[in-house]
């Protein structure tokens, strides 16, 4: 018997916080080499530099900036909670997990926001 995909598996919180945390690394990862880029920047002398900074002050960087420290902190606690859920002593699905792990990222964005724009 051939088993087609249930999709009612993916109207599950847990396969949602399961797509946040695989897409949230996979931005990360292709954030990478332009960080490794900017940090570059030093090295070809102070004027690379400043102009960078120039660069990085306009509203839409550091509106991705502020994206990506959202997406460090979803990511984050999506690793934490599957931590919490393999290797802690409370198994299974935690509902409350996952809502803590969307809370926590969001206002670290909302801190991070505040804090860019003040």
């Amino acid at each position: 018997m051939k088993r087609s995909n249930d999709h009612r598996a993916r109207a599950h919180p847990a396969y949602w916080a399961f797509l946040m945390h695989r897409w949230s690394g996979l931005a990360l990862a292709l954030f990478l080499p332009l960080h490794f880029w900017a940090l570059g920047q030093a090295l070809q002398g102070a004027a690379a530099l400043d102009g960078f900074l120039r660069f990085a002050d306009h509203g839409l960087v550091r509106f991705a900036q502020w994206g990506l420290v959202v997406l460090l902190a979803l990511h984050m606690m999506g690793g934490v909670r599957l931590l919490l859920s393999e290797f802690g002593s409370l198994s299974g699905l935690r509902k409350n997990w996952i809502a803590g792990a969307l809370a926590f990222a969001l206002a670290v964005g909302m801190a991070y926001a505040l804090a860019l724009w003040a």
